[in-house]
């Protein structure tokens, strides 16, 4: 089972006091990179929320926005330091008695005054937690996302590794009609020029040619790389094979282009470019693959 890298997902949850809402948008990235976007009542939980995403996520960018909607009656209530206010008539009052007939502030003067009026304080450890609950439900819902994705890629990555084993085994058919083919050209080229020959320098020449076109090794790992895809394909492990995967497709493009340089027939040759052809919609598939 394979992942997709690029996936959406957005978990609004109503509070009494408003809406928390997460929003989560992810691409293909070489490396899991997370970026996020948090209230200011919130911020010093970055680092808790950025655990929390990179403990579910291995690769892919990752933009997390979080928002709050606060009710319209739920402001934050206000706290009067009433003696603080009483010290400060008093003073005023000294004031005046030392400098004359001077006007004492007003009730708004007071309310002014630093310290005398501030906000209480909310208590932010419910709405953390509701934060990180509706955050494990957005990775869920994004991880449901990138799964969806991820089977449309397994489909199309199991489709060209099919073509990819059907244009091997052509080549594999036809190597012996290749071989056919050499010996009688060989055969035919010695007897134009009406030289005598020894057989055995023929079947010296003959088994030097044959060397160099021979790719049964390069057939043979083609099938190898081949199963390795479909083994991760169908596995259940859950693991990230994004990087897995894109070292097979150089394997599997280094393997295409031996079959290219070694081919000494035209149908051998069209079948290495069809087969690099393949690989290239391979890789360009598992880029996007977790």
């Amino acid at each position: 089972m394979i992942r997709s890298m690029t996936g959406f997902s957005r978990i609004e949850r109503d509070a009494p006091w408003g809406t928390i809402a997460w929003e989560l948008r992810a691409v293909n990235h070489r490396y899991l990179e997370i970026g996020l976007r948090l209230p200011e009542e919130l911020r010093a939980l970055e680092g808790r929320f950025r655990q929390q995403v990179a403990a579910q996520l291995k690769r892919g960018k990752i933009d997390a926005s979080l928002r709050l909607g606060w009710h319209a009656d739920t402001g934050r209530e206000l706290a009067l330091d009433l003696e603080l206010a009483a010290r400060v008539v008093e003073a005023a009052q000294r004031v005046r008695e030392r400098n004359g007939d001077l006007a004492l502030p007003g009730a708004m003067d007071i309310l002014r005054w630093p310290g005398v009026v501030r906000e209480q304080e909310r208590d932010m450890e419910p709405l953390a937690e509701l934060a990180a609950q509706t955050l494990a439900e957005a990775l869920e819902a994004l991880d449901a996302s990138r799964r969806r994705e991820g089977e449309h890629l397994a489909a199309a990555l199991a489709e060209r590794c099919a073509g990819v084993a059907a244009l091997a085994e052509e080549v594999r058919a036809v190597l012996p009609d290749i071989r056919d083919g050499l010996r009688t050209r060989l055969l035919e080229r010695l007897e134009g020029l009406e030289v005598e020959f020894e057989p055995q320098r023929l079947e010296q020449e003959l088994a030097l040619q044959l060397g160099k076109m021979d790719v049964d090794e390069e057939l043979d790992r083609l099938a190898a790389h081949v199963a390795e895809v479909r083994r991760i394909l169908s596995s259940d492990a859950g693991e990230a094979n994004g990087r897995r995967l894109d070292f097979l497709m150089q394997e599997f493009n280094r393997e295409a282009n031996t079959l290219g340089s070694k081919s000494v027939d035209a149908h051998t040759t069209r079948l290495a470019v069809e087969l690099k052809v393949l690989i290239e919609q391979m890789r360009e598939q598992v880029q996007n693959v977790e």
